[in-house]
């Protein structure tokens, strides 16, 4: 074991890779929340799974929650997936909300006066 190795396990850096969704899943993260207290909205995971989720997805932007949208399951067909979308991008305009990709597999879609900044790299 080199030096530097030595120092990075002292200081904690060394090791094994950090495993994201153990953390995540972890005990002290699910308690950060009081459940006493109400939030003023809410990010709700959405699959979309048919089109009869666009149904699902107004009725929480309307509620002023935000939608993490995963297209997954609408990948391959994307014709309605393509449709699907456009309905959503007309939709958030029409509530002056917005919709973006946040990568290949997820689209973010936030109620009114919510905007979202889009940066291209």
């Amino acid at each position: 074991m080199g030096i530097l190795q030595k120092f990075s396990d002292a200081l904690g850096l060394g090791g094994k890779e950090m495993n994201v969704q153990e953390y995540l899943d972890s005990e002290d993260l699910e308690n950060l929340h009081d459940a006493d207290e109400e939030a003023a909205a809410y990010v709700k995971p959405v699959a979309l799974e048919n089109v009869n989720v666009i149904t699902e997805i107004k009725e929480e932007l309307r509620n002023g929650n935000l939608i993490l949208l995963n297209i997954t399951p609408m990948l391959k067909n994307e014709k309605v997936l393509t449709q699907v979308i456009d309905k959503l991008k007309d939709y958030a305009k029409s509530i002056r909300g917005d919709i973006a990709r946040i990568d290949n597999e997820k689209i973010l879609l936030t109620p009114a006066k919510m905007k979202i900044v889009k940066r291209r790299k």
